[in-house]
């Protein structure tokens, strides 16, 4: 048995994440604020949900929706003043739920005055607070791309030299090597927690340290150098002890390319850097639904991580297509699918994560034309297949499933024009399915997905078994590739979970152990009578069924 897993308060947990942009326009000009936040706020407290983690709402050109600010303590026009912030706040608060800021320290936006600063000469006081090179055989650096580019490198006229970017050119990175740079972020990230916040996201954190000599890369498409190089837990203990330490808050990093291993040196609770991790095996990794994979990604965190540190669960966010469309059946079976889907993030070890619209089982989309879509990494790399030859609608084609517009268009209120999401044009289209799919008619519905996320929320606050009990697979399953069978235990309690991933119904011959237990269903997501007892012998396509077993 795995050790046991120390409590905290975050560890029971919801968060639900608020993509603010595509969540409620207030003011009719099309894009979601703050304002729109407030006004929908009982929507996600009458989920039960803990935390509502609040995309970046500082100034910035958006460029990249927020992702390149140009000034950490204030708040970008388009959505609101810090006076609206500041009463999201108090709002949050008076309803029971904590807030989580989203914060984006690897990078700043070019317009930031710190980088104005800082390429304005050579000699600047702040030429170091980024990261500045000279050509290399009339080039650039080095052979790294970026996340968003072929180049992680701009050439600057004025002082000659290139600025290092892992993502757009616009976003240049910060150097984490100056510790004035450091202590200034640090400054920043103080300034929010004494104004009463609950926590961070930490949006690209592994990328902070880069390595020495910045050599190039021997694959240069493979990224990984970007990323968990030697320094960045120096960097990340440091802030913990000058920031987060100081606070009762919840802190969650943003790692791509991380092992159960390295992710352990993030969440390690004798470690004393962050609380919890987002690792990208499953949504950076797995294109679409692969059960096997999915089981063995689960097995590996798990054993990494239980009684060491706390992992996060969720399969979709505003850089991932909605999980019902991508790993589920947003067809025949959407409903049915998006309720498996929720049940087994909910039940898995770690954090379960939604993200808006999830609730009521939103689905992704496909526009018709590139100029239809604004996700800044899609573009880029349209142009670049273009670029290289690509017929424009077989590159559209092959961007469309993953791009991040999939899960930004805006929140489905009602069968009203623009999904109720606005009065005005929206910045982002609707999704056309709006008029069949949303909050309003699902709410309506006492089987609706949104009845179905408070039923599993409720009773994981209810049991701590679903925050802190031992997972074990059922050996029957193990390489089955649709049915996922495994039980939770604490203490004297087990609860066994029984999901059918699949279009097609699937027979359970249940071991000699379980036939004769005292079984009783306590959740499923088809009609069924709570408190029943027995084992199915069948469960139907995307069934899902949460049974305590005596």
């Amino acid at each position: 048995m795995a050790a046991a897993a120390n409590q905290a308060w975050w560890k029971k947990a919801v968060v639900y994440q608020v993509y603010w942009r595509s969540f409620y326009d207030s003011d009719g000009d099309g894009c979601g604020d703050l304002e729109g936040v407030i006004r929908k706020l009982d929507h996600i407290r009458d989920l039960g949900v803990d935390i509502v983690w609040l995309n970046p709402v500082y100034e910035s050109p958006d460029r990249d929706n927020g992702y390149d600010i140009s000034n950490y303590e204030t708040v970008m026009a388009k959505a609101g003043t810090m006076e609206t912030w500041e009463r999201l706040l108090r709002e949050t608060h008076r309803r029971g739920m904590k807030l989580m800021m989203d914060m984006v320290v690897n990078h700043t936006s070019d317009r930031h005055p710190w980088f104005v600063e800082s390429r304005s000469s050579r000699d600047n006081p702040k030429r170091d607070w980024y990261i500045w090179k000279d050509p290399k055989d009339g080039g650039a650096p080095n052979n790294w791309r970026s996340y968003f580019s072929p180049s992680a490198w701009t050439w600057d006229e004025r002082t000659e030299q290139y600025y290092f970017h892992s993502f757009a050119s616009e976003q240049p990175d910060l150097n984490w090597r100056n510790p004035e740079l450091r202590e200034e972020i640090y400054r920043t990230m103080r300034f929010w927690l004494d104004k009463g916040i609950d926590g961070f996201r930490l949006d690209a954190i592994a990328l902070l340290a880069k390595p020495d000599g910045f050599p190039d890369a021997e694959n240069p498409a493979d990224i990984r150098y970007l990323t968990n190089n030697p320094g960045l837990h120096d960097y990340l203990r440091e802030m913990n002890e000058r920031t987060f330490a100081r606070y009762d808050i919840v802190t969650v990093g943003e790692a791509a390319f991380v092992t159960p291993e390295e992710g352990l040196k993030f969440v390690g609770e004798d470690r004393g850097e962050l609380n919890m991790l987002f690792h990208f095996e499953i949504c950076d990794e797995m294109p679409e639904w692969d059960m096997l994979r999915f089981k063995r990604i689960q097995r590996r965190w798990y054993e990494g991580l239980w009684g060491k540190g706390t992992n996060s669960q969720f399969l979709n966010n505003h850089d991932h297509t909605r999980q019902v469309s991508r790993y589920g059946n947003d067809g025949p079976y959407r409903v049915q699918s998006a309720k498996l889907l929720a049940t087994m993030l909910h039940t898995l070890p770690g954090v379960p994560y939604i993200y808006q619209g999830e609730e009521i089982g939103m689905t992704g989309v496909r526009f018709g034309s590139i100029e239809e879509y604004d996700d800044i990494a899609m573009k880029n790399k349209y142009a670049e297949l273009v670029g290289g030859g690509a017929d424009p609608q077989e590159a559209l084609r092959s961007l469309q499933p993953l791009s991040r517009d999939n899960s930004r268009t805006p929140m489905q209120w009602d069968d009203s024009p623009n999904a109720g999401f606005t009065t005005g044009t929206p910045w982002i289209r609707v999704n056309p399915n709006y008029r069949d799919l949303n909050a309003a008619k699902d709410l309506a519905a006492p089987d609706s997905v949104y009845r179905y996320y408070q039923q599993l929320i409720r009773i994981r606050k209810e049991n701590d078994v679903m925050a802190y009990g031992d997972f074990t697979e059922l050996p029957e399953w193990m390489d089955d590739e649709r049915l996922y069978v495994y039980t939770r235990t604490l203490g004297g309690t087990t609860w066994l979970i029984a999901l059918n991933h699949s279009d097609e119904p699937s027979p359970l011959e249940w071991p000699a152990r379980l036939r004769g237990a005292n079984v009783r269903l306590l959740l499923a997501n088809y009609p069924a009578d709570v408190g029943q007892s027995g084992l199915p012998a069948t469960l139907r396509p995307h069934e899902a069924r949460i049974y305590s077993v005596e």
